[in-house]
């Protein structure tokens, strides 16, 4: 694995070179080390001074016509024919990709130090080179991390401890006595720690809350999508461990517990006291059931409805609901076939149905 350079500069400030380019992100030069670049492009779309990248081989054919003046590709790259743009060969494209993009961009704009409209209770902790936008609210008892970047019209409540080196992105709710960890981001709008979904009915068939006393802890490295919520535990806490990755408009119920490095796509929703494993990665729009466990590695297709535990490690599941990824291929290639089979069936059965009245 490459180790980028520390290079600070921002790539859209300043036009840089493909040689520092590649001196950034640890690749080689193939064509004019000083030809100049001063912002991105996508391959089909490129134009001069722009740099673009090859990784899937579905947009190989870009790369002869392209206008981008440098193409990040990988070293086991081979032309087919002619290439008028500048490569820089990595290791890893998406990998480089990554490290460049952070350069080209600066982010949304915010308020350095605390905004005087910034309303913040003066029994809060708040560590150095913190940054808090215009019209935060942030409650007693909260800690603050080092280097963190709070922007506008976000609420932090009660006793809410986040990590070092943070950005919370603006109209962010952080209910009380959650825990947020280090180098964690959390975009636009989403909700931490509103109450989970506990009711139970009484003796006139009115359902009545179940107080939910619990938290949400959330883990270091952990990036959440816009407009996802996470529900506080009835108690104990909701998890979400180390490196979690989760898309936008997600639902992740009281208690459930997310293991270390999964990734989880837009619109699907887990229920409550669900488990899932380490390492998995779950496709959009799936649904998995409370009270489930769900194995490490676990590979789920989108659209997918999980209503047993997969107990199996790294197994792949596809349908709803969900089936072994290679058995519900074959089903599904049978399904739709079915008016075929029931009419090839049926001819049989009249066949055989003449050859007894025969005998």
């Amino acid at each position: 694995m490459f180790r980028p350079k520390q290079r600070l500069f921002y790539l859209c400030k300043m036009q840089v070179t493909a040689g520092q380019i590649a001196e950034l992100v640890g690749g080689s030069v193939a064509g004019d080390p000083y030809v100049k670049i001063s912002g991105p492009s996508r391959i089909e779309e490129g134009k001069p001074g722009t740099i673009t990248f090859l990784a899937n081989p579905k947009y190989k054919e870009h790369i002869y016509s392209t206008r981008a003046s440098v193409v990040l590709v990988d070293h086991g790259f081979v032309a087919d024919g002619d290439i008028n743009a500048t490569l820089i060969r990595v290791e890893n494209v998406y990998a480089a990709l990554a490290v460049l993009m952070a350069r080209f961009n600066i982010g949304l704009s915010l308020t350095q130090g605390i905004a005087s409209s910034a309303i913040i209770h003066q029994n809060v902790q708040i560590g150095d080179e913190v940054s808090i936008d215009d019209h935060v609210i942030i409650r007693s008892g909260v800690v603050i991390g080092d280097s963190c970047r709070i922007y506008g019209q976000v609420f932090v409540g009660d006793n809410v401890k986040i990590g070092a080196h943070c950005t919370i992105y603006p109209g962010v709710k952080i209910y009380h006595n959650c825990v947020i960890g280090d180098r964690c981001v959390i975009h636009a709008n989403t909700v931490i720690g509103s109450d989970g979904f506990g009711f139970t009915p009484d003796e006139n068939g009115n359902f009545v809350k179940i107080p939910q006393t619990g938290n949400v802890v959330i883990e270091d490295y952990v990036e959440i999508g816009s407009n996802v919520v996470i529900d506080r535990a009835s108690i104990g806490s909701t998890l979400i461990k180390k490196g979690v990755k989760l898309d936008n408009l997600i639902q992740i119920a009281h208690n459930v517990t997310i293991g270390e490095n999964t990734v989880i796509a837009a619109q699907s929703g887990v229920a409550g006291s669900a488990r899932i494993g380490a390492g998995c990665m779950i496709g959009g729009q799936v649904g998995i059931v409370g009270h489930i466990e769900v194995a490490d590695g676990v590979m789920i297709q989108a659209q997918s409805g999980v209503a047993s535990s997969v107990k199996t490690k790294g197994a792949k599941v596809y349908g709803s609901p969900a089936l072994d990824y290679q058995n519900y291929l074959k089903s599904y290639a049978l399904f739709r076939r079915l008016p075929e089979l029931a009419a090839s069936l049926s001819e049989l059965k009249s066949k055989v149905d003449k050859l007894l009245v025969k005998t």
